[in-house]
């Protein structure tokens, strides 16, 4: 069956199986393996990627189920020269260790404070309910988004900055 996404804002067009499941699409067809399978049946969350700017479970999502959508994995929330807030929180307040669940901790965080820009550690704990990390203990990877929230907050207010002085300039 022909598909056709875009992903991490390039347009992708193959024949897939139309039993392949989204997450093997993106690692085996487009080689874009910061997506990980975990455990095949949505309870983990390594898997999770963004369809439509919808946070959902790709182990679990047809490939053909995204055909005509927009996909965002983990690559295309930042790069090195630009990386998102929220993998900036984990580098710098260490919220890795094997790093396995990372990438769909990362994309449920991003969501989350997409909805709620100044989460409570309660509602970051909440919010990770659908993700499940061996590792860490979860204390770094809330300080990891308590982080990433207070550097969008940054962000927004020097941009608001720079409008203001731009419409200042204007009149």
């Amino acid at each position: 069956m022909e598909i056709s996404m875009k992903v991490n804002g390039i347009e992708k067009k193959s024949y897939t199986e139309p039993r392949m499941l989204l997450v093997h699409y993106l690692r085996d067809e487009l080689d874009l393996t910061g997506t990980h399978i975990g455990c095949d049946t949505s309870q983990c969350g390594a898997c999770t990627v963004y369809i439509d700017g919808k946070s959902v479970k790709s182990c679990t999502t047809l490939a053909v189920q995204a055909d005509g959508t927009e996909v965002t994995t983990v690559e295309g929330l930042g790069d090195m020269e630009k990386l998102h807030a929220i993998q900036r929180g984990f580098w710098e307040e260490h919220g890795l260790q094997c790093g396995y669940c990372t990438p769909g901790v990362m994309m449920a965080m991003a969501a989350l404070l997409k909805e709620n820009p100044d989460p409570s550690e309660s509602e970051i704990r909440e919010g990770m309910k659908g993700a499940i990390c061996r590792c860490t203990g979860y204390q770094f990877i809330v300080k990891a988004v308590q982080h990433a929230a207070r550097s969008l907050a940054e962000e927004n207010e020097k941009e608001k900055l720079v409008q203001s002085a731009g419409e200042g300039g204007a009149k």
